[in-house]
């Protein structure tokens, strides 16, 4: 009795649903979760055809089944593991795995049948091929684009090598952006927490002397900042478009001597500019305003990289055809295998070292000259020095000469 009671708790609370029916195919049990899966309660069930579940053709075959079983005595034709369809009370349709037992009981065989409920399955697989089905579409597509590009990069065979050069300089320009933009904020950032808190403890006992000094120090490193974010600016203004050369009629000489007295503050030791112009023309027609920007560059590379006791060279001097500006150091050179990338954005020599830089200037400084129509060129050696020379045409030369002198 016990045992009885324990089988009825366990079919009862089966997962599965279960179905016994005769050998006419009659329901003569069913359990909660086969009621469930039907939407039938027991009395609507027990006592009619197993086949009331099906809907056609299963229906039919199923008495199909039951009749051959009985004539033959052939077993396990259902099998286990098979899926079929089942319908629910309303007509909706169901998928189920159906797995079958033949039992003797009291003299008489009767069959169980145990349904797993596949809906959940069946929804899974069906989503996991519509993914596979946009998958393929995809991979055929991407597969159709790529052999159209394999094609037109084997025509261009040439395009694609200057391509993926390209692509990884710009990649070593990236790198390189952030190294100097993390390097070049951080040393005078820190420098002005440090003065600003050594301030502070001076403040206290009036120490004017060390006060003075790291308010200077601090002036130095705002000045750090700007001068690179103006660099920033310049090559975003350029790679936008929005510089454009304004040309005006200006003394070439006496805006160089104007630059040689500005630059005096930033010169190192003993350093010394030496300007000298050469000719009697003095006036030029091209944007001033560039003009001088590239001409400080040069100036203020020549005392970055150069020794404390220097002497920086800077000649000008215009001829019928042409202005010519020439800026010459003495310092330690650029290494002959990085002249190629002088003038890229972001380049810096491998013999700089902590010597600050952003790898701009002379970005912008070519930039600024082919803007004006003019030339760049250079020649260096390592530890020997650099002279630079920039050419601008100068077309109306000669009615500059016989009006101004």
């Amino acid at each position: 009795m016990e045992n009885s009671v324990l089988l009825r708790a366990i079919i009862d609370n089966a997962i599965d649903g279960l179905i016994t029916i005769d050998d006419r195919g009659i329901v003569e049990s069913i359990n909660p979760s086969a009621c469930r899966l039907f939407n039938y309660d027991p009395e609507e069930v027990i006592g009619r055809n197993i086949s009331m579940l099906m809907p056609e053709p299963d229906r039919s075959y199923h008495d199909h089944y039951l009749f051959n079983y009985k004539k033959t005595g052939e077993a396990n034709i259902i099998g286990i593991g098979r899926e079929l369809i089942g319908m629910k009370k309303n007509g909706s349709y169901f998928p189920f795995r159906l797995g079958v037992s033949e039992v003797k009981y009291s003299g008489r065989i009767i069959y169980a049948g145990f349904i797993h409920d596949l809906t959940r399955e069946k929804e899974a697989e069906g989503k996991l091929q519509d993914y596979a089905a946009q998958l393929e579409v995809q991979v055929e597509e991407r597969t159709h684009s790529l052999r159209m590009t394999v094609d037109a990069l084997k025509r261009t065979q040439v395009d694609l090598n200057l391509s993926l050069n390209k692509e990884k300089e710009l990649g070593q320009l990236k790198s390189r952006f952030v190294s100097i933009a993390s390097h070049e904020f951080r040393t005078p950032l820190s420098l002005v927490q440090l003065s600003a808190s050594l301030i502070e403890r001076y403040t206290e006992i009036l120490d004017q002397k060390n006060i003075g000094k790291h308010v200077g120090k601090i002036k130095d490193a705002v000045l750090n900042i700007t001068a690179i974010l103006n660099d920033f600016l310049s090559l975003e203004k350029l790679d936008s478009g929005m510089v454009k050369p304004s040309l005006n009629h200006f003394n070439l000489s006496e805006m160089a001597e104007e630059i040689t007295g500005e630059m005096q503050v930033v010169l190192q030791g003993k350093q010394k500019i030496i300007f000298k112009h050469r000719g009697t023309i003095q006036k030029i027609t091209l944007d001033q305003n560039l003009l001088k920007n590239c001409i400080i560059i040069l100036i203020d590379n020549a005392i970055k990289y150069s020794g404390a006791d220097s002497q920086i060279q800077f000649y000008t001097k215009i001829n019928e055809h042409n202005c010519t500006i020439r800026i010459c150091d003495d310092g330690i050179g650029i290494p002959e295998s990085d002249h190629k990338h002088l003038f890229d954005a972001f380049f810096r020599a491998h013999n700089t070292g902590n010597i600050s830089g952003t790898g701009l200037g002379l970005s912008i400084l070519s930039r600024y000259t082919g803007l004006m129509n003019g030339h760049v060129s250079f020649k260096s050696r390592v530890n020997k020095g650099t002279l630079f020379t920039l050419t601008f045409p100068q077309k109306n030369n000669h009615e500059q000469k016989s009006i101004d002198y």
